[in-house]
């Protein structure tokens, strides 16, 4: 499926590794242009032969002033936005009682801050489409509350589904559609460390990247709020 208009433009946060970077490499495949938002700009492999869609942008999720920076410059650069895809995410791996408020602040300022500033910095440039698409990566941690060492996490999870449904209440009329895609755990470094699961029964940021993927292709007319995928079998997800 590649309902995207010719041209589309992609800003993909986190997008040196993991999710993020298997996102952009399906979406440039796919025809569209990414800028890739980097903590240390480096050009990926899978970028070869394409630098003339793959832009890259110094980003950094805990910077209040990097969302403006990283838009002007996608702006600059192809002229449009069509979508965001905010995957940069931490986890610090305490109960609530455990926690400290920096440790919240932390999870807070990246899951959920970063991405409401990236989707207000970009908003005019969406609108501007008609069909502006925003995807926010957060997790089954935003469904339910798994253990308790995922507590805190969860906090800042079920705020990044919140404010996935915000986002699609306020820019609807205008064509903004917004997801709240919610993966299990996902064959990346951040995952390794806190599974025994072997890689392979974990869900592959490949296949994750083509769900986004389908989520951006979507018309207006057929909008998907939430999108949860798991690699094991619960209650409800």
């Amino acid at each position: 499926m590649n309902g995207h208009p010719k041209g589309s433009v992609a800003l993909i946060s986190g997008a040196s590794r993991g999710i993020g970077s298997h996102v952009a490499a399906e979406l440039l495949q796919q025809g569209w242009s990414v800028s890739l938002g980097m903590r240390t700009p480096v050009t990926p492999g899978w970028a070869a032969g394409h630098e003339d869609r793959v832009q890259l942008a110094a980003y950094d999720a805990g910077d209040v002033d990097g969302e403006q920076r990283w838009v002007r410059q996608a702006l600059d650069r192809f002229g449009r936005i069509d979508a965001l895809v905010a995957n940069a995410g931490i986890m610090i791996p305490k109960t609530v009682i455990e926690a400290d408020d920096d440790d919240i602040e932390a999870m807070m300022s990246v899951n959920v801050k970063a991405p409401r500033r990236l989707a207000k910095a970009a908003w005019e440039a969406l609108c501007a489409t008609g069909r502006g698409r925003v995807i926010i990566l957060a997790s089954l941690s935003g469904k339910r509350v798994k253990s308790a060492a995922a507590g805190s996490y969860s906090l800042s999870k079920f705020a990044a589904v919140a404010l996935a449904h915000a986002i699609r209440q306020t820019g609807f009329d205008k064509g903004v559609r917004a997801t709240a895609v919610c993966p299990g755990f996902v064959a990346t470094d951040m995952a390794a460390a806190l599974t025994d699961r072997a890689s392979d029964q974990l869900t592959q940021p490949d296949d994750l990247a083509r769900i986004i993927a389908m989520l951006l292709s979507l018309p207006n007319e057929a909008s998907v709020a939430e999108f949860a995928v798991n690699c094991q079998l619960e209650e409800f997800f």
